[in-house]
């Protein structure tokens, strides 16, 4: 039987344009490795995608010899294109997400109007995890954490001592996911992080996003479950959870949509796929207008 090791490796890689955090987590040069939160890079005015950022995560994984066992989504991103199919097809790999992104694509469905081929049962996926799951990549071992919240459907990864909280927590000096999004809730939210900061203080937390305070320092990607007790600004040690909501509620009111919320969606709750060719050989995005706030 193969030895376990509690301690990937970590490498990150950051796309400006979203300030999105994506992850390539193995157990050595060699070995097995998942990534996870890949970003396909997409330009609204023209439509157009690209994968410069993708092929980044290629080169790293094929120079280390890396045997890509699984492609991980925490969830169903607004804010960018995830590039799991893409990957997939250079690397191999299952492409893996919670099993409440059916609830997610449920809600979706209906607000795109979306083809009634459309399903909502995540067949989409090549595997969908549940609470408390449990998986292998090479020497490592990993456990799922349900965390809703920010959505319905979002899932931290627990591989060895690596946290992937998605948007569940930001860096301590941001502080928190939004909770405005469709089936989103700051009750649940605040549930979901007290869980996850119940971890050693030392386990290792890797954000899906860092939006720096603005002059005051780079795009972080790591902190530790500790120094989120400490010091993050919305859900440290003594922060309850009426405080919390009312402070999220608040601060959410005051928010506009993400940029790339409408592409996205409508991408990310195909695992990444587009919708289908029309019949002019064409795919297309739908714009619903007056629906979203």
């Amino acid at each position: 039987m193969t030895a376990r090791t509690s301690r990937p490796q970590v490498k990150s890689f950051l796309d400006r344009d979203t300030e999105t955090w994506s992850y390539v987590v193995y157990d050595h040069a060699g070995g097995s490795a998942a990534v996870v939160d890949a970003v396909l890079n997409f330009d609204a005015p023209s439509g157009r995608t690209s994968t410069g950022g993708a092929d980044e995560i290629i080169e790293f994984v094929r120079a280390e010899k890396l045997t890509v066992e699984w492609i991980l989504e925490t969830h169903a991103h607004a804010d960018h294109l995830a590039a799991a199919p893409y990957i997939r097809d250079q690397l191999g790999g299952k492409i893996a997400i919670g099993d409440h992104i059916r609830e997610v694509q449920t809600i979706f469905r209906d607000v795109f109007n979306l083809e009634k081929e459309f399903l909502v049962d995540g067949s989409q996926f090549d595997h969908l995890f549940h609470d408390g799951d449990t998986f292998t990549i090479g020497e490592l071992e990993g456990r799922v954490i349900y965390s809703p919240g920010h959505t319905p459907a979002d899932m931290a990864w627990l591989i060895g001592d690596a946290l992937f909280v998605g948007d569940t927590l930001f860096m301590p000096d941001v502080g928190s996911a939004r909770c405005d999004f469709p089936g989103g809730d700051a009750c649940k939210l605040y549930q979901s992080v007290k869980n996850l900061l119940e971890l050693p203080e030392e386990t290792r937390m890797f954000m899906c996003h860092d939006y720096p305070p603005e002059g005051k320092r780079e795009h972080q990607c790591e902190t530790t479950v500790g120094e989120q007790r400490r010091s993050n600004i919305h859900l440290r040690d003594g922060i309850n959870e009426d405080e919390f909501v009312k402070m999220r509620t608040e601060r959410d009111a005051t928010l506009g949509m993400p940029r790339l919320i409408i592409p996205s969606i409508q991408v990310n709750i195909r695992a990444g796929e587009m919708p289908p060719v029309e019949d002019n050989g064409v795919v297309y995005l739908k714009v619903p207008i007056n629906i979203l706030r």
